[in-house]
């Protein structure tokens, strides 16, 4: 499909990101569905014939992109938006944002680039989310993406046609407004790459009357060191393919030692005779397809009795070799070394809590960045289509992988017992929220020290405060 999108862009005169970085998509996207034809197939001479065998694989670049996705994009994940955030619930809920978001985070870090997209059907606000294969910038400045197409595969009157949505700025010279977004609905039959006729229930072209893309791109916190002047980004391993062969390789070898060192036993040839059973057939005294019993060639002497061929198997060997190349790959992908695990039970994510120090959480944080600005930008953008004014939100990551949320608990309570925190602040650390928002709790909790007849002083210490803040009503009617 990517193909003839470059090539209808590049015949309507369009400006696109270089072939380079598209072609890789495609050896990322191998590696991501665990199958690489010219790696994990490969053939064996055995002296007669030739065999093709399948590699065994790991399929760590999938398992690589689904912890990035869980680290960046979880249920633990908090945003916030004020009087605007019931309403923003109920769009994100609508789009399955929990779940879609997650799995947008997870491709993208796969294959280099995602993109969150929002329009509006009738009333209702849409969010789409795009891999890095239907997304085909238009123009860029510094790096960040200001016009962009999205593409994808539909199927209309029978017939698969690509669906192509151009968000683009206005042109003056049509007489639309130059400082706005326009989208633009194109249909390309997905054989030949002609142009069709739109549906009819379709505008050619539709004002955003909004001065910002409806769109938002998501991409790892690396740069494109394959194409140094792409906007579009690589993927979280794709200076790691070395590694990913180097587990699959070990791996294969590890199975193999158990395939090759089955216990087996050589049968003398006057044992695997034929012998007459009484309805007249004859039959081997051994099952011939029993993987477990070999017949000795006519050379060896005949006198020899049943032999077993039981192979040692180099188990402790392969599980430090296949440890040693899961560190590596681990280290390559941004996650430190030490990041899994590999036992009896398999691969296994180390669960403990990390410093703030280490690898994986600086990588973490530096990776937040994009992500928790796309999702601002998308929170914007969805509250200009619902309401036609922006709104401003928050987002507040997962911390419980530096510090154990009972450990954080424990913390403040010692603390505000000891004079050296407030109440406020100790909520507002707990609960990540704001400072408004802590003393709203903080007067329920005084209420139901009321009722329950004990004696809480809600104010934490802050009574000063509290005397030169506004009423919670004030507050409510700003």
């Amino acid at each position: 499909m990517s193909n003839k999108i470059i090539q209808y862009l590049k015949d309507k005169k369009y400006h696109t990101a270089s072939d380079r970085t598209y072609a890789h998509i495609d050896e990322w996207l191998e590696w991501y569905q665990g199958e690489v034809e010219k790696f994990h197939k490969y053939k064996v001479f055995n002296g007669t014939s030739t065999t093709t065998h399948n590699r065994y694989t790991l399929g760590m670049a999938k398992k690589v992109c689904e912890d990035w996705a869980n680290l960046l994009l979880n249920e633990k994940v908090s945003i916030k938006a004020g009087k605007y955030e019931a309403r923003l619930d109920e769009i994100l809920s609508a789009n399955n944002f929990r779940v879609r978001g997650n799995q947008l985070i997870e491709i993208a870090y796969a294959l280099g680039t995602g993109a969150f997209v929002e329009y509006k059907n009738g009333n209702d606000i849409i969010i789409d989310y795009m891999r890095a294969d239907m997304i085909y910038p238009l123009s860029w400045d510094n790096g960040d993406i200001t016009e962009c197409v999205f593409g994808t595969v539909r199927t209309m009157d029978g017939k698969e046609t690509i669906y192509l949505q151009f968000h683009r700025w206005g042109i003056a010279a049509d007489g639309e407004n130059p400082r706005e977004y326009y989208i633009e609905n194109r249909y390309v039959d997905a054989e030949s790459g002609d142009e069709l006729e739109i549906p009819e229930d379709v505008q050619y072209i539709v004002s955003t009357g909004y001065s910002k893309p409806l769109f938002q791109i998501i991409t790892p916190n690396i740069y494109n060191n394959i194409d140094l002047d792409s906007p579009l980004g690589i993927s979280v391993y794709a200076n790691s393919i070395d590694q990913l062969k180097g587990c699959d390789l070990v791996y294969d070898s590890y199975m193999n030692e158990y395939v090759l060192g089955r216990k087996r036993i050589l049968v003398p040839i006057t044992m695997a005779k034929m012998q007459m059973q009484k309805d007249g057939q004859t039959n081997p005294v051994f099952d011939p397809n029993d993987t477990v019993y070999y017949q000795m060639p006519n050379d060896r002497d005949s006198d020899l009795k049943l032999t077993e061929v039981d192979m040692s198997i180099r188990a402790t060997e392969h599980e430090q070799g296949i440890q040693r190349c899961l560190d590596i790959l681990s280290l390559k992908c941004g996650m430190g070394t030490g990041r899994y695990q590999f036992n009896s039970s398999g691969v296994k994510t180390a669960t403990e809590v990390i410093s703030d120090k280490s690898d994986l959480y600086q990588n973490r944080q530096k990776n937040a960045l994009i992500v928790r600005a796309a999702i601002i930008n998308m929170i914007r953008a969805v509250s200009f289509l619902d309401t036609g004014a922006e709104v401003e939100a928050t987002v507040n990551f997962d911390d419980s992988i530096i510090e154990d949320t009972n450990t954080t608990i424990d913390k403040n309570i010692k603390l505000v017992q000891a004079g050296l925190c407030s109440k406020k602040a100790a909520i507002m650390e707990i609960n990540k929220c704001s400072e408004k928002e802590a003393e709203k709790e903080l007067k329920r909790i005084a209420e139901d020290g009321q009722i329950t007849g004990q004696d809480i002083d809600w104010t934490g210490g802050d009574e000063e405060e509290k005397k030169d803040e506004p009423a919670d009503d004030e507050e409510d009617e700003e």
